[in-house]
């Protein structure tokens, strides 16, 4: 090769070592110093005109003491195979000491003989602190107590560690590049609007919690997550790179639902406690029923509807079914009227097992159309009807209806809408006793 091809060719080389991260030196067979980057010359001081050129270490950047036995073991890679690793105390040029770790290798020539020495090295505690990265990385991805997910920029995941395919329910691999509206019902708006917010502003101060309806091969399944967010860039970039966002959280369902139980059994008692001192100033007792009903419905359901069995006028016939309250009350203001339930309507079901029955739309079934047939108002999904019962007898029955933005009724509903309709049979049953004196 000619001179000047051989120039662009040594500028590329020089480009190439001053662009390392890592600091690299080279000697030749001789232990003369050939090469000498810009990072080495960060770490000890020495710049490249200062160090290329001179044998070894001792004098300059390393003690005399140590200087022989740095040399030794770094020239020693000529003779083995591979890479050998070692660490040294080596002297920077305002006389301090800085412990590195080197990676050396020996260079063969053209004739295959050893023709010198490479060596990479870098400052102890920076290795120390990679390797603690790369240790807390893999410990997040294997052994974390927290559920761990690391999204793109295409808000996909792009790595899941084990506890958080158990937490959707899935595999590992399974989870990885599709949207989170394919693995979440309910919540991956939420979800998605946090992790743009860390992309293109950074982390929110605290933990958040969400709650998530996950798609399972069981079904659906409602969780309340803590989650904290981290914003991952890219450290080879000379400005902040997004490359996605750790995401990591904790599955607080159980926590979360208990304390919601307990406020929610609070409010409820109260509720009742309100409804009782309300109720003793009614010197109607049938007022008192619905004045109950009123603070009944309050955070539990869209309606209540009071149905009282009365006697048939043909003695021949079943008692029938009368609507006498309403809550809230209805906008026309009717008064008592029969409701011509069809056989097998929850209320009549209720009324069969003298004990509550629950039903909600499905999914395939429109929610007015639903209702309509049942003789509820439009926009109902959810009904729980309980029967009405004081001294030993059958009164009437009760009946919530929630619409489908609210939950289904569940256990914990049926026994307090229990409680409230004994509370109000007994209103009725002294409203009716009264009515019956002479």
């Amino acid at each position: 090769m000619s001179a000047s091809g051989r120039q662009p060719t040594h500028d590329l080389l020089a480009a190439l070592l001053d662009g390392m991260d890592a600091a690299l030196c080279a000697f030749d067979a001789d232990g003369v110093v050939t090469h000498w980057n810009r990072e080495a010359e960060r770490i000890l001081g020495w710049t490249a005109a200062e160090a290329v050129g001179r044998k070894g270490f001792s004098g300059w950047a390393a003690r005399p003491a140590d200087a022989q036995d740095v040399e030794d073991r770094l020239m020693a890679a000529q003779d083995v195979p591979g890479r050998q690793v070692h660490e040294f105390a080596l002297q920077t040029k305002d006389g301090g000491r800085v412990l590195v770790r080197t990676q050396s290798a020996g260079v063969p020539g053209a004739d295959g003989r050893p023709a010198g020495v490479y060596c990479a090295f870098t400052e102890v505690h920076a290795q120390i602190d990679l390797e603690r990265s790369i240790a807390l990385s893999d410990a997040l991805m294997d052994d974390a107590s927290w559920a761990v997910v690391l999204v793109d920029v295409d808000l996909r995941p792009a790595v899941v560690n084990a506890r958080a395919a158990r937490a959707f329910g899935s595999g590992r691999t399974d989870l990885l590049g599709r949207p989170l509206g394919d693995l979440l019902a309910q919540g991956a708006e939420e979800l998605e609007a946090a992790l743009q917010h860390v992309l293109a502003e950074g982390a929110p101060p605290g933990p958040a919690e969400m709650w998530v309806s996950v798609r399972t091969p069981e079904g659906e399944r409602r969780c309340c997550w803590r989650c904290g967010f981290v914003r991952l860039g890219s450290p080879l970039a000379e400005e902040p790179v997004p490359l996605g966002v750790g995401w990591l959280f904790q599955d607080v369902t159980e926590d979360r639902q208990d304390a919601l139980d307990t406020s929610r059994l609070r409010f409820r008692t109260a509720q009742l406690h309100r409804a009782g001192r309300a109720a003793a100033e009614c010197e109607d007792p049938a007022e008192a029923a619905g004045v109950r009903l009123d603070f009944a419905i309050a955070g539990f359901a869209d309606h209540a509807l009071l149905d009282v069995l009365e006697p048939s006028a043909d003695p021949g016939k079943p008692p029938r079914l009368v609507r006498t309250i309403t809550a809230p009350p209805a906008p026309t203001g009717q008064g008592a009227r029969p409701v011509p339930y069809e056989p097998g309507h929850p209320v009549l079901q209720a009324l069969d097992r003298i004990g509550s029955v629950r039903a909600s739309t499905t999914r395939g079934e429109a929610a007015d159309g639903w209702a309509r047939a049942r003789l509820w108002p439009e926009g109902t999904a959810h009904a729980l009807c309980t029967v009405l019962r004081s001294r030993g007898r059958t009164l009437g029955a009760l009946t919530y209806l929630r619409s489908a933005s609210r939950s289904a009724f569940d256990r914990a509903d049926a026994a307090y809408a229990e409680e409230v309709a004994g509370r109000v049979a007994a209103d009725l049953d002294l409203a009716h006793a009264a009515s019956e004196r002479p």
